[in-house]
C-alpha cells in the first residue's frame, strides 16, 4: 500500500465554527471542527532530516535495551494501513483528507523509529507481511482506541523519562512532535466516533455499537496477555509497556503515583485545542475510579 505525500493533500475551504460559537456534536459544524482541527495543526517535519543527537554509550545502551521497539514499529505500520483503510472508502471530501492525514501521520511515525534504531544500532527482528484489513471500519477503532489507552500511559512515561534523566534533553524534543501527534490523533478519533453514531443510517447504529463493545474486549484482552496469540506476534508481552513501563525506565513509582503523572499529562497536551471538541474519557475516567480504591504506599 503507497504512502500518501504531504504534497497530495487537497486545499479544502470548509471553515470551522468561528470561536465561542456553540457546536451540535454530529453537526457539519463538528465535524469542520474536528476535522480542520487535524489538517490545520500538521507539523511538515520529515523524518530523513532528523539529526538523531549523539548518545554516550551508558545513554545509548538504556535506549538499546528497552523491549518496545520490535512492536513500536510494527505497530505503527500497521495503524498506517488500518487508517489507510478505511480513508479510502470515505465520501466526505474533508472527512476523507483528515483520516488520510491522519493515515500519513502514522506511517510517518514508523519512519521516524526506523531512522531511530538505525541511528542507534538497534537490531529488530524481521517484521510480519501487513495485510490490507478485511474491515476497515474496525481496523480503524482498534487503531483509534488502542492509541487512547497508549497515549494516555505514554503521555506519563514520557515524562517520566524526561525528568528523571532516561531520555536526555536532545533525544526529547527530537520526540516531541510525535507525542504532539498522538494527542492530535485521539482527539480526532474519539470526535469522529460521537459524530458518526449521530450520522450513520439508523440500521447501522446497533451493530456499530457492538463492534465498538468487541473492540474494546480485544484490547482489554490483549492488554492483558491472553490475546498475543491475536496478533500472530511473539511480541506480544510488549503491548504492557505504557503499564508497567516506568520498571523499565529505572524509576520506582506505585502505580497510583503512575497514574497521577499520566492524568496530568493527558489534561495538559489536550489543553491547547479547541475546548468544543470532546476529549478521550474512558480510560482517564477508568484510572480516576481505581485511584478512588487505592492507597498510596507508606513512606518507608
Amino acid at each position: 500500500m503507497s504512502v500518501v505525500a504531504f504534497e497530495d493533500f487537497p486545499e479544502l475551504a470548509v471553515p470551522s465554527p468561528g470561536p465561542g460559537e456553540p457546536i451540535r456534536l454530529g453537526s457539519e459544524a463538528h465535524k469542520a471542527l474536528f476535522c480542520n482541527q487535524l489538517l490545520e495543526t500538521h507539523d511538515p517535519y520529515r523524518p530523513a532530516v532528523i539529526d538523531w543527537p549523539k548518545l554516550d554509550e551508558a545513554t545509548r545502551g538504556r535506549i538499546v535495551s528497552l523491549p518496545i521497539w520490535d512492536i513500536a514499529v510494527q505497530t505503527e505500520e500497521k495503524a498506517g494501513w488500518n487508517v489507510r483503510s478505511y480513508a479510502a472508502r470515505i465520501g466526505d471530501p474533508l472527512l476523507k483528507a483528515a483520516v488520510a492525514m491522519d493515515a500519513y501521520e502514522e506511517s510517518r511515525h514508523k519512519l521516524v523509529l526506523s531512522h531511530m534504531v538505525e541511528a542507534y544500532g538497534i537490531k529488530l527482528d524481521p517484521e510480519p507481511s501487513y495485510r490490507r484489513p478485511k474491515d476497515p471500519e474496525w481496523a480503524f477503532m482498534v487503531t483509534g482506541w488502542s492509541e487512547c489507552i497508549d497515549s494516555f500511559f505514554g503521555f506519563g512515561l514520557f515524562r517520566i523519562a524526561k525528568e528523571s534523566g532516561f531520555f536526555p534533553p536532545e533525544l526529547v524534543d527530537t520526540f516531541e512532535p510525535v507525542m504532539r501527534e498522538e494527542g492530535r490523533h485521539i482527539l480526532f478519533f474519539v470526535n469522529w466516533v460521537a459524530w458518526w453514531r449521530r450520522n450513520m443510517p439508523w440500521w447501522r447504529r446497533p451493530w456499530f455499537e457492538l463492534k465498538a463493545i468487541a473492540v474494546w474486549l480485544f484490547l482489554i484482552a490483549e492488554r492483558i496477555g491472553i490475546a498475543g496469540d491475536m496478533e500472530k506476534s511473539d511480541k506480544a508481552q510488549d503491548n504492557n509497556f505504557t503499564l508497567n513501563g516506568s520498571k523499565e525506565l529505572g524509576v520506582e513509582i506505585s502505580f497510583a503515583g503512575l497514574a497521577k503523572v499520566c492524568l496530568e499529562e493527558n489534561e495538559r497536551r489536550l489543553a491547547p485545542y479547541d475546548a468544543r471538541l470532546i476529549r478521550p474519557k474512558f480510560v482517564p475516567n477508568m484510572i480516576r475510579l481505581a485511584l478512588r480504591f487505592m492507597r498510596e504506599p507508606k513512606a518507608a
